[in-house]
């Protein structure tokens, strides 16, 4: 039943913890440079220092670089396993009402960063209330990263139309690919992309 249990975004959290548990510090990711290592200091930083998190979603330099020595240094001094139950405990408590607008995405999609990044992957149905989650972030998350996609079909759900006009294609997919697809994630992404004209 929805609204029982931890929310989505917390059980990705988990179970990204999980693997990263299982894999190691060393495991490939589909971060272009990134190991899990990265990975995790990334996420452990984008909760603990808001310092950091321009030069997460801006592409300035001086805020990129910032926010490589701050992950560079979380991922350096802290020993493995730390870092993975620093990330598993989440975000401060004051954060952590709004953690389901912030993170339902965000976690996903490095979940599934490294699930990928794996031999013989392959893609997990979700129940049809975490991709409930995943749709209600879609359209917010397709402007963040400024998706070329003109509209998205899920199945059963209404169109979102992220542009009138003519160009960018028309996604067809579960939910959660359309999610993967629009966060960069096209090599994976189990979608059909079309042209469409008019």
């Amino acid at each position: 039943m929805a609204g029982t249990g931890p929310p989505f975004s917390r059980r990705e959290r988990w179970a990204l913890c999980d693997l990263l548990h299982e894999l190691g510090p060393d495991a490939p990711t589909l971060c272009e440079g990134w190991r899990s290592a990265d990975l995790a200091s990334h996420l452990v930083a984008r909760d603990r220092r808001p310092d950091a998190t321009p030069g997460m979603t801006l592409r300035a330099r001086p805020f990129r670089r910032w926010t490589d020595r701050v992950q560079q240094g979380v991922r350096d001094t802290m020993t493995w396993d730390a870092l993975v139950e620093r990330l598993r405990a989440g975000p401060p408590a004051l954060l952590r009402p709004i953690d389901p607008a912030i993170n339902t995405i965000e976690y996903f999609v490095h979940y599934e960063d490294l699930r990928r990044a794996q031999p013989e992957w392959m893609a997990r149905p979700l129940a049809p209330a975490d991709e409930d989650q995943l749709w209600r972030y879609l359209r917010f998350a397709a402007k963040i990263a400024r998706s070329p996609a003109r509209r998205l079909e899920a199945p059963g759900r209404e169109p979102l139309v992220l542009s009138k006009t003519s160009d960018g294609p028309l996604v067809k997919g579960p939910v959660s690919e359309l999610v993967l697809w629009v966060s960069g994630r096209r090599s994976v992404a189990q979608v059909e992309s079309l042209r469409v004209s008019g």
